[in-house]
């Protein structure tokens, strides 16, 4: 299992999310990934681009006020 905090790159985190995802980790691997919410959008984006990439979301809890979480299972 690993994390990610992707806080800092504010809304742009999805590319890096995605490159994470492809290239540090492991097939089966769980990857957590931490990231601002704002308008509450990147909560389905996220999902859609995980279940796009053939991988398996988890989880996907509000952490605090600001920031989400979502673990996501690499399956290819």
């Amino acid at each position: 299992m690993v994390r990610y905090d992707l806080r800092h790159l504010h809304e742009s985190f999805y590319d890096k999310m995605m490159d994470l995802l492809e290239n540090e980790t492991k097939k089966g691997e769980v990857a957590i990934f931490l990231f601002e919410i704002g308008d509450f959008s990147p909560i389905q984006k996220t999902a859609d681009l995980v279940k796009g990439a053939g991988h398996e979301l988890l989880n996907s809890l509000k952490f605090n006020e600001v920031d989400w979480t979502i673990s996501v299972r690499r399956k290819k």
